[in-house]
């Protein structure tokens, strides 16, 4: 069993369509078109398979769809309900067995120990399976099913996993309480076929998760990471990023080879109503033939977008305004999960 990585070939991207408007209080407006934006760039190339909650939201995702030009024939719905959009944690991750066999893991979802509205998630890859029709499995450890989120691991898809110590150790959120370094290691070896953890130390100033890597590190091949760095030695994120590139020189892969870390900058803070937003250029999606970038109005826009086009070669890559995204907390890749092919 292992887990693929976000750039092997899909058969899908797993989308849900926005409804909660507490998660962007006071700018709920603009949301649904940032999606068809989204939704318009994937179904260009391969399909979208986008959660509604019933017929009248089906119809509202239809129209906005339709208005921005989405290749309908490769969007599909499925009326599933849910409390909030982020399927990237309370959707399932599906990993490959001997052969091409595809299985979906279902790890329990409790809103990052934070939220109590979440049991409609946590039952988001259970309903979506009866249409996929997969084995599913939910992972257990020590009798516990164990709670994981997508945006908390990232992999290159030869058995190493980068993840976070402010999520998964800290006491802070805790999704697992009890749970050490070694009982991770664990869970990942056995469900996610991970034989190497490059553990990182703390996420970006103002994530709601507390830590997730996919708004810090992402690999962008087998050996290579993308990792962002904050110049500004005045910013809170400066000494904590530089902490991760550190950890990350010296880090290992499965096969003992150092990475190749390459820098992303960070955009200015972007702030709403005091808040200051967990805004990175990390937290891009890669599909078959896009990676879509979520971009803010900033000069470091640029940048960031060059150097991802540098890394993927073969695939064009997209910026999407996402200013008003960030203020529900997560941007492109929080909001999507992938489907191996």
């Amino acid at each position: 069993m292992l887990m693929p990585a976000e750039w092997e070939k899909q058969s899908s991207v797993l989308l849900a369509w926005p409804h909660n408007k507490e998660d962007w209080p006071g700018k709920f407006e603009p949301i649904p078109w940032v999606y068809g934006e989204i939704i318009r760039a994937i179904t260009q190339t391969q399909r979208v398979r986008l959660v509604v909650r019933n017929d009248k939201e089906r119809t509202k995702a239809k129209d906005v769809c339709e208005r921005s030009g989405v290749s309908m024939k490769k969007l599909e719905m499925h009326i599933i309900p849910t409390n909030r959009i982020w399927l990237r944690d309370s959707g399932p991750i599906f990993v490959k067995v001997s052969g091409d066999e595809k299985q979906m893991l279902d790890w329990r979802f409790n809103a990052w120990a934070k939220y109590p509205n979440h049991k409609l998630d946590d039952k988001v890859p259970a309903l979506f399976n009866q249409s996929l029709k997969l084995k599913r499995i939910e992972p257990v450890y020590k009798g516990k099913r164990v709670v994981l989120e997508g945006g908390s691991i990232d992999v290159n898809g030869k058995g190493t996993l980068l993840t976070t110590e402010e999520c998964l150790l800290s006491k802070v959120q805790e999704r697992n309480p009890g749970f050490k370094r070694d009982d991770y290691e664990s869970v990942f070896e056995k469900y996610l076929g991970i034989r190497q953890i490059i553990w990182l130390g703390n996420g970006i100033v103002g994530d709601d998760t507390h830590g997730h890597v996919d708004d810090i590190t992402r690999f962008v091949n087998p050996t290579t990471v993308v990792t962002v760095v904050e110049k500004d030695k005045k910013s809170d994120n400066h000494a904590l990023l530089a902490d991760n590139v550190k950890r990350l020189k010296a880090a290992r892969d499965q096969s003992g080879k150092q990475l190749t870390v390459v820098e992303l900058p960070m955009p200015k803070p972007v702030v709403f109503e005091g808040q200051v937003l967990p805004a990175s250029y990390a937290n891009f999606l890669i599909t078959n033939d896009v990676v879509l970038v979520p971009t803010f109005n900033d000069p470091a826009d640029r940048v960031a977008l060059s150097v991802l086009a540098e890394l993927f070669p073969k695939r064009d890559v997209v910026g999407i305004h996402a200013v008003d995204l960030v203020w529900g907390l997560g941007t492109i890749h929080c909001m999507s999960q992938q489907e191996p092919e």
